[in-house]
Protein backbone atom coordinates (compact mmCIF):
# COMPACT_ATOMS: atom_id res chain seq x y z
CA UNK A 1 0.00 0.00 0.00
CA UNK A 2 1.12 3.18 -0.90
CA UNK A 3 2.69 5.80 2.37
CA UNK A 4 -0.63 6.79 4.33
CA UNK A 5 -1.78 10.32 4.31
CA UNK A 6 -0.54 11.95 7.56
CA UNK A 7 -3.34 13.60 9.73
CA UNK A 8 -3.84 16.25 12.30
CA UNK A 9 -6.89 16.51 14.64
CA UNK A 10 -7.91 19.22 16.22
CA UNK A 11 -10.47 19.07 19.23
CA UNK A 12 -11.28 21.07 22.42
CA UNK A 13 -14.17 18.34 24.19
CA UNK A 14 -14.17 14.83 24.09
CA UNK A 15 -13.79 14.27 20.98
CA UNK A 16 -15.91 11.85 19.31
CA UNK A 17 -15.35 12.32 16.01
CA UNK A 18 -11.15 12.10 16.69
CA UNK A 19 -12.32 8.69 18.25
CA UNK A 20 -13.66 7.49 15.20
CA UNK A 21 -10.91 8.57 13.17
CA UNK A 22 -8.83 6.74 15.52
CA UNK A 23 -10.12 3.55 15.46
CA UNK A 24 -11.07 3.62 11.49
CA UNK A 25 -7.27 4.10 11.18
CA UNK A 26 -6.39 0.77 12.73
CA UNK A 27 -7.99 -1.04 9.75
CA UNK A 28 -5.40 -2.59 7.45
CA UNK A 29 -6.72 -0.90 4.07
CA UNK A 30 -6.95 2.98 6.02
CA UNK A 31 -5.23 5.19 3.97
CA UNK A 32 -4.13 7.81 6.40
CA UNK A 33 -3.04 7.26 9.82
CA UNK A 34 -3.25 10.10 13.00
CA UNK A 35 -0.01 11.59 14.18
CA UNK A 36 -1.63 14.15 16.28
CA UNK A 37 -4.10 15.41 18.46
CA UNK A 38 -4.01 18.93 19.75
CA UNK A 39 -6.14 20.86 21.81
CA UNK A 40 -7.20 24.37 22.62
CA UNK A 41 -7.91 23.20 26.08
CA UNK A 42 -5.69 20.89 27.87
CA UNK A 43 -7.98 19.13 30.15
CA UNK A 44 -10.25 18.28 27.10
CA UNK A 45 -11.15 14.31 27.58
CA UNK A 46 -10.09 13.67 23.90
CA UNK A 47 -6.66 13.82 24.92
CA UNK A 48 -6.73 11.24 27.22
CA UNK A 49 -7.90 8.56 24.75
CA UNK A 50 -5.73 9.75 22.50
CA UNK A 51 -2.60 9.16 24.59
CA UNK A 52 -4.44 5.80 25.49
CA UNK A 53 -4.25 5.00 22.43
CA UNK A 54 -0.70 6.25 21.95
CA UNK A 55 -1.16 8.95 20.15
CA UNK A 56 1.14 12.08 20.18
CA UNK A 57 -0.83 15.04 22.01
CA UNK A 58 -0.67 19.03 22.42
CA UNK A 59 -2.28 21.54 24.25
CA UNK A 60 -2.16 25.40 24.22
CA UNK A 61 -5.00 27.47 26.09
CA UNK A 62 -6.00 30.08 24.05
CA UNK A 63 -7.34 32.70 27.02
CA UNK A 64 -4.71 35.41 27.04
CA UNK A 65 -3.66 35.13 23.47
CA UNK A 66 -4.52 37.12 20.29
CA UNK A 67 -6.28 34.75 17.83
CA UNK A 68 -3.61 34.48 15.60
CA UNK A 69 -0.94 33.99 18.03
CA UNK A 70 -2.83 30.95 19.17
CA UNK A 71 -3.20 29.63 16.00
CA UNK A 72 0.42 29.77 15.13
CA UNK A 73 1.08 28.07 18.45
CA UNK A 74 -1.42 25.16 17.13
CA UNK A 75 0.27 25.65 13.11
CA UNK A 76 3.59 25.04 14.64
CA UNK A 77 2.78 21.66 16.35
CA UNK A 78 1.07 20.72 13.54
CA UNK A 79 3.62 20.89 11.21
CA UNK A 80 6.84 19.53 13.69
CA UNK A 81 4.35 16.32 13.99
CA UNK A 82 4.76 15.74 10.08
CA UNK A 83 0.83 16.07 9.10
CA UNK A 84 -0.32 17.15 6.06
CA UNK A 85 -3.99 17.28 6.76
CA UNK A 86 -6.14 18.92 9.56
CA UNK A 87 -9.17 17.82 10.95
CA UNK A 88 -11.71 19.28 12.91
CA UNK A 89 -13.42 17.18 15.30
CA UNK A 90 -15.66 19.61 17.38
CA UNK A 91 -12.83 22.36 17.85
CA UNK A 92 -14.93 24.91 19.22
CA UNK A 93 -12.41 27.50 17.89
CA UNK A 94 -13.12 30.28 14.77
CA UNK A 95 -9.76 29.97 12.85
CA UNK A 96 -7.96 33.17 11.84
CA UNK A 97 -7.63 33.69 8.05
CA UNK A 98 -3.91 33.20 8.07
CA UNK A 99 -4.35 29.77 9.73
CA UNK A 100 -6.67 28.82 7.12
CA UNK A 101 -4.61 30.06 4.33
CA UNK A 102 -1.94 27.84 4.77
CA UNK A 103 -3.91 24.40 5.11
CA UNK A 104 -6.07 25.40 2.25
CA UNK A 105 -7.48 22.14 0.59
CA UNK A 106 -5.88 20.26 3.23
CA UNK A 107 -8.16 20.97 6.47
CA UNK A 108 -11.57 19.47 6.84
CA UNK A 109 -14.27 19.52 9.03
CA UNK A 110 -17.76 18.19 9.92
CA UNK A 111 -21.13 20.22 10.33
CA UNK A 112 -24.24 18.86 11.94
CA UNK A 113 -26.82 20.32 8.89
CA UNK A 114 -27.01 19.74 5.30
CA UNK A 115 -24.96 22.67 4.17
CA UNK A 116 -25.86 25.38 2.97
CA UNK A 117 -28.87 25.19 5.60
CA UNK A 118 -28.07 26.32 9.15
CA UNK A 119 -24.41 27.39 9.08
CA UNK A 120 -23.26 27.77 12.88
CA UNK A 121 -25.13 26.98 15.81
CA UNK A 122 -28.64 25.49 17.16
CA UNK A 123 -28.83 23.66 13.61
CA UNK A 124 -31.19 20.69 15.14
CA UNK A 125 -33.90 22.90 16.42
CA UNK A 126 -33.54 25.18 13.66
CA UNK A 127 -34.39 22.17 11.10
CA UNK A 128 -37.17 20.51 13.48
CA UNK A 129 -38.44 24.21 13.81
CA UNK A 130 -38.53 24.79 10.05
CA UNK A 131 -40.43 21.43 9.80
CA UNK A 132 -37.74 19.65 7.88
CA UNK A 133 -38.25 16.13 7.41
CA UNK A 134 -34.48 15.34 7.13
CA UNK A 135 -31.76 17.02 9.07
CA UNK A 136 -27.89 15.60 8.86
CA UNK A 137 -24.19 16.22 8.46
CA UNK A 138 -21.90 17.79 6.04
CA UNK A 139 -18.05 17.37 5.72
CA UNK A 140 -16.69 20.22 3.71
CA UNK A 141 -13.04 21.84 3.11
CA UNK A 142 -12.21 24.79 5.52
CA UNK A 143 -12.38 28.22 3.82
CA UNK A 144 -12.01 31.69 5.34
CA UNK A 145 -16.00 32.18 5.82
CA UNK A 146 -17.33 29.84 8.67
CA UNK A 147 -19.38 26.63 7.20
CA UNK A 148 -18.85 27.73 3.84
CA UNK A 149 -16.28 25.55 2.42
CA UNK A 150 -17.18 23.40 -0.62
CA UNK A 151 -19.23 20.30 0.60
CA UNK A 152 -17.52 16.90 -0.11
CA UNK A 153 -20.00 14.60 1.41
CA UNK A 154 -23.22 14.72 3.59
CA UNK A 155 -25.55 12.21 5.02
CA UNK A 156 -29.79 12.32 5.58
CA UNK A 157 -31.25 11.67 8.85
CA UNK A 158 -35.08 11.36 9.02
CA UNK A 159 -36.66 13.85 11.76
CA UNK A 160 -39.13 11.77 13.40
CA UNK A 161 -42.22 13.43 14.85
CA UNK A 162 -41.47 13.32 18.67
CA UNK A 163 -37.09 14.10 18.56
CA UNK A 164 -36.15 16.85 20.08
CA UNK A 165 -33.00 18.39 19.88
CA UNK A 166 -31.19 16.24 21.99
CA UNK A 167 -32.34 12.91 20.33
CA UNK A 168 -31.84 14.40 17.34
CA UNK A 169 -28.32 15.39 17.77
CA UNK A 170 -28.06 12.08 18.72
CA UNK A 171 -28.50 10.01 15.83
CA UNK A 172 -27.18 12.41 13.60
CA UNK A 173 -23.54 11.85 15.57
CA UNK A 174 -23.81 8.19 15.00
CA UNK A 175 -24.18 9.68 11.02
CA UNK A 176 -21.01 11.69 11.63
CA UNK A 177 -19.06 8.83 13.33
CA UNK A 178 -19.21 7.03 9.48
CA UNK A 179 -19.46 9.70 7.05
CA UNK A 180 -16.10 11.70 8.28
CA UNK A 181 -13.46 8.94 8.34
CA UNK A 182 -14.53 7.53 4.73
CA UNK A 183 -14.86 10.98 3.57
CA UNK A 184 -11.26 11.58 4.58
CA UNK A 185 -10.13 8.45 3.36
CA UNK A 186 -12.00 9.38 -0.19
CA UNK A 187 -9.89 12.94 -0.26
CA UNK A 188 -6.81 12.12 0.62
CA UNK A 189 -6.63 9.57 -2.00
CA UNK A 190 -8.35 11.54 -4.64
CA UNK A 191 -5.36 12.06 -6.53
CA UNK A 192 -4.92 8.50 -7.49
CA UNK A 193 -9.26 8.61 -8.51
CA UNK A 194 -8.90 9.01 -12.74
CA UNK A 195 -12.18 10.43 -13.14
CA UNK A 196 -11.21 13.44 -9.96
CA UNK A 197 -8.07 13.96 -12.01
CA UNK A 198 -9.50 14.19 -15.15
CA UNK A 199 -11.85 16.90 -13.05
CA UNK A 200 -8.75 18.69 -12.83
CA UNK A 201 -7.33 18.55 -16.18
CA UNK A 202 -10.98 19.46 -17.70
CA UNK A 203 -11.24 22.16 -14.82
CA UNK A 204 -7.73 24.04 -16.46
CA UNK A 205 -8.15 23.29 -19.95
CA UNK A 206 -11.55 24.75 -20.18
CA UNK A 207 -10.57 28.12 -18.28
CA UNK A 208 -8.46 28.87 -21.80
CA UNK A 209 -9.98 31.14 -24.06
CA UNK A 210 -12.40 29.66 -27.07
CA UNK A 211 -11.46 25.94 -25.44
CA UNK A 212 -14.00 22.90 -26.26
CA UNK A 213 -13.59 19.76 -25.64
CA UNK A 214 -13.92 16.66 -28.09
CA UNK A 215 -12.97 13.09 -27.78
CA UNK A 216 -9.93 11.64 -29.89
CA UNK A 217 -9.81 8.06 -30.44
CA UNK A 218 -11.98 7.62 -27.24
CA UNK A 219 -9.89 9.73 -25.27
CA UNK A 220 -10.38 13.36 -23.79
CA UNK A 221 -9.16 16.17 -26.05
CA UNK A 222 -9.18 20.15 -25.75
CA UNK A 223 -8.91 22.20 -28.52
CA UNK A 224 -8.59 25.70 -29.10
CA UNK A 225 -10.68 27.97 -32.00
CA UNK A 226 -13.95 26.69 -33.34
CA UNK A 227 -15.26 23.34 -33.47
CA UNK A 228 -14.53 23.15 -37.40
CA UNK A 229 -10.87 24.48 -37.46
CA UNK A 230 -9.98 24.05 -33.85
CA UNK A 231 -6.66 22.19 -32.97
CA UNK A 232 -5.87 20.11 -30.30
CA UNK A 233 -3.31 21.37 -27.54
CA UNK A 234 -4.27 18.52 -24.55
CA UNK A 235 -5.55 14.77 -24.45
CA UNK A 236 -5.81 12.69 -21.31
CA UNK A 237 -4.29 9.32 -21.61
CA UNK A 238 -5.67 6.88 -19.10
CA UNK A 239 -4.56 2.91 -20.26
CA UNK A 240 -4.84 4.80 -23.87
CA UNK A 241 -2.54 3.03 -26.68
CA UNK A 242 -1.44 -0.07 -23.94
CA UNK A 243 0.53 2.68 -21.85
CA UNK A 244 -0.27 2.17 -17.92
CA UNK A 245 -0.09 5.01 -16.53
CA UNK A 246 -2.60 8.04 -16.65
CA UNK A 247 -1.30 11.19 -18.18
CA UNK A 248 -1.67 14.54 -19.87
CA UNK A 249 -0.23 15.07 -23.33
CA UNK A 250 0.91 18.72 -24.03
CA UNK A 251 2.59 19.95 -27.34
CA UNK A 252 5.76 20.69 -26.46
CA UNK A 253 8.23 23.29 -28.88
CA UNK A 254 9.51 20.50 -30.48
CA UNK A 255 11.61 17.25 -30.29
CA UNK A 256 14.51 18.83 -28.55
CA UNK A 257 12.63 20.65 -26.11
CA UNK A 258 10.73 17.04 -25.26
CA UNK A 259 14.32 15.55 -24.48
CA UNK A 260 15.58 17.89 -21.91
CA UNK A 261 12.45 17.70 -20.17
CA UNK A 262 12.20 13.60 -20.24
CA UNK A 263 16.38 13.39 -19.26
CA UNK A 264 15.88 16.20 -16.69
CA UNK A 265 12.74 13.90 -15.01
CA UNK A 266 12.27 10.74 -16.27
CA UNK A 267 9.85 9.51 -13.49
CA UNK A 268 7.56 12.26 -14.29
CA UNK A 269 7.61 12.75 -18.11
CA UNK A 270 7.75 10.11 -21.22
CA UNK A 271 7.14 10.37 -24.75
CA UNK A 272 3.54 8.95 -25.61
CA UNK A 273 3.04 6.54 -28.14
CA UNK A 274 1.75 7.77 -31.91
CA UNK A 275 2.01 11.47 -30.54
CA UNK A 276 5.97 11.07 -29.43
CA UNK A 277 7.71 11.45 -32.75
CA UNK A 278 5.62 14.73 -33.14
CA UNK A 279 7.37 16.29 -29.94
CA UNK A 280 4.09 15.92 -27.99
CA UNK A 281 5.26 15.39 -24.27
CA UNK A 282 3.50 12.87 -21.69
CA UNK A 283 3.24 14.40 -17.71
CA UNK A 284 2.50 11.63 -15.39
CA UNK A 285 -0.74 12.36 -13.16
CA UNK A 286 -0.79 9.23 -10.83
CA UNK A 287 1.89 9.58 -8.54
CA UNK A 288 -0.04 10.98 -6.21
CA UNK A 289 1.58 14.64 -5.75
CA UNK A 290 0.75 16.12 -8.83
CA UNK A 291 1.99 19.79 -9.17
CA UNK A 292 -1.00 21.42 -10.61
CA UNK A 293 0.65 25.08 -10.99
CA UNK A 294 2.96 22.86 -13.18
CA UNK A 295 0.02 21.44 -15.47
CA UNK A 296 -1.70 24.92 -15.37
CA UNK A 297 2.08 26.28 -17.15
CA UNK A 298 2.19 22.99 -19.59
CA UNK A 299 -1.17 23.47 -20.59
CA UNK A 300 -1.38 27.39 -21.27
CA UNK A 301 1.90 26.77 -23.16
CA UNK A 302 0.51 23.97 -25.52
CA UNK A 303 -2.31 25.99 -25.83
CA UNK A 304 -0.46 28.93 -27.20
CA UNK A 305 1.19 26.93 -29.89
CA UNK A 306 -2.16 26.65 -31.67
CA UNK A 307 -4.48 29.09 -30.28
CA UNK A 308 -5.45 31.82 -33.10
CA UNK A 309 -3.09 34.81 -33.51
CA UNK A 310 -5.78 37.03 -32.52
CA UNK A 311 -5.77 35.48 -29.33
CA UNK A 312 -2.43 34.96 -28.21
CA UNK A 313 -1.70 38.51 -29.08
CA UNK A 314 -4.62 39.45 -26.75
CA UNK A 315 -2.74 37.63 -23.93
CA UNK A 316 0.43 39.19 -24.77
CA UNK A 317 -1.44 42.90 -24.74
CA UNK A 318 -2.83 42.19 -21.35
CA UNK A 319 0.73 40.72 -19.91
CA UNK A 320 1.71 43.73 -20.38
CA UNK A 321 -0.29 45.40 -17.61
Amino acid sequence: MADKAKIAILISGRGSNMAAMVYAAKTPDCPFEIMLVASNDPDAPGLRLAEAESIATFAHRHKGLAREAHDEIMHDAIVQSGAEYVVLAGYMRILSDGFVRKWTNHMLNIHPSLLPKYKGLDTYQRAIDAGDRVAGCSVHLVTAELDDGPVLAQTEVAILSDDDADTLAGRILIAEHQLYPATLARYVTRENDPDWILGQVRERAMALAETHERPSFGAPGWRVGSERTGKYFAYFAQSHHGEASIALLVKTTGTDEQAALIDADPELYYSPKFYGKSGWIAIRLDTGSTDWDHITERLYKSWCQVAPRRLTKMVEIADQF
